[in-house]
């Protein structure tokens, strides 16, 4: 997307681990950059401009950046934030329907690992 004209999904840090495996498992280039926050609890993937308006995908949040200091520079984009998957080593942008579905197939291999317990 041109600088910052994208829209940010927020995840917790599990399950989006679990779903960057996932979507390298499917394609190299299906996973576009990825943010980590410094406390470890969240990861934010890059999707195209407009998914905010139809996220509906449970325990994550789907913001529009609308260019609001959302740059796709080797520098992370918000403070207190470092690139997991830096612009230059990623696509474009994470497809938000491959997203979607690697975030549910995360959830289900986390609660199954769960109930192993």
């Amino acid at each position: 997307p041109a600088e910052g004209a994208c829209d940010l999904v927020t995840v917790p840090t599990r399950q989006g681990l679990e779903a960057v495996d996932i979507l390298r498992r499917g394609s190299c280039e299906a996973v576009g950059p990825v943010l980590r926050d410094d406390d470890g609890h969240t990861l934010g993937f890059v999707v195209p401009p407009g998914t905010a308006a139809a996220w509906d995908v449970p325990g994550s949040t789907c913001t529009e950046t609308d260019g609001r200091g959302l740059s796709l520079t080797p520098q992370p984009p918000v403070e207190g934030s470092d690139w997991l998957l830096p612009p230059d080593e990623a696509d474009l942008a994470t497809d938000p329907a491959d997203l979607r579905a690697a975030l549910g197939e995360a959830a289900r291999i986390i609660k199954a690992a769960d109930s192993c317990r």
